[in-house]
């Protein structure tokens, strides 16, 4: 199995609204480093998994409608939290919508990670059709 890992990184504004969250329960913001790795089962003519700035480019496209966003007000994240977890999924879904406009059936699987900071981080994986 080979992978490619690109990153790029957002900024935001949220709130999680609950005891659990202590003092993030309030509007904050957040930085995060954000990797996307992408899974194939063969490489291609080029002996590569996938161009670098193409794949730079599906994560920067992902990323552009949460770019400086309070997600409070975003209507993807609508009743719902937006924990680290959460974020990587919503990232790894639009990435995977993306990937699938490419009908590159090498390609088997992704993972999003969000890192908070060096010592936190949290992730989202899912296998491509």
């Amino acid at each position: 199995m080979y992978t490619l890992t690109v990153r790029d990184n957002i900024m935001i504004a949220h709130s999680l609204p609950r005891p659990a969250f202590g003092p993030a329960q309030g509007l904050h913001g957040a930085t995060f480093v954000v990797e996307l790795s992408i899974r194939a089962l063969e490489l291609d003519e080029n002996a590569t998994v996938m161009d670098i700035g193409a794949l730079s480019g599906v994560l920067g496209g992902a990323l552009e409608e949460l770019r400086y966003r309070n997600l409070d007000e975003h209507p993807a994240f609508e009743g719902r939290l937006t924990t680290t977890e959460a974020l990587a999924r919503h990232i790894a879904e639009d990435v995977a919508a993306r990937l699938s406009q490419s009908e590159d059936e090498r390609l088997v699987g992704l993972s999003v990670v969000l890192r908070e900071n060096p010592d936190a981080w949290a992730g989202y994986s899912l296998d491509l059709p």
